[in-house]
């Protein structure tokens, strides 16, 4: 089985790449001639993407994203040391997302078939 790596970095809302990030996730999940293992590691203002009940004007749900690749079997992990330094450590956050260290994202990087960044 091949693993998939995606990391990002940028808000949820102040662009798309987190929005792009999530459509590859679930549509890499959807394969069915190629098993594949995803993993999400969120850094820097990407980590907010965690935060449950975000309602944006964009007309898409980051959450709503998020719960569909969780249910996909797609892991996701988010920087704690980002969400310490936003002052964000005592929130609840997107059941399924777990906070992680540089080393576990160390880890990932060396497990990984590929890595994509946005």
């Amino acid at each position: 089985m091949q693993h998939v790596l995606i990391i990002v970095n940028d808000a949820p809302y102040g662009s798309e790449k987190l929005f792009n990030a999530l459509r590859l996730a679930i549509q890499l999940n959807e394969q069915d001639y190629s098993p594949v293992r995803v993993s999400l590691f969120l850094l820097s203002d990407a980590i907010t993407a965690v935060l449950p009940k975000q309602h944006p004007v964009e007309g898409y749900s980051i959450q709503q994203m998020l719960e569909i690749a969780i249910a996909q079997k797609t892991q996701v992990k988010f920087c704690g040391s980002c969400m310490h330094a936003r002052g964000l450590t005592d929130l609840t956050v997107i059941d399924g997302c777990e906070i992680a260290t540089m080393d576990d994202l160390a880890q990932w990087v060396l497990v990984a078939d590929k890595t994509i960044t946005f």
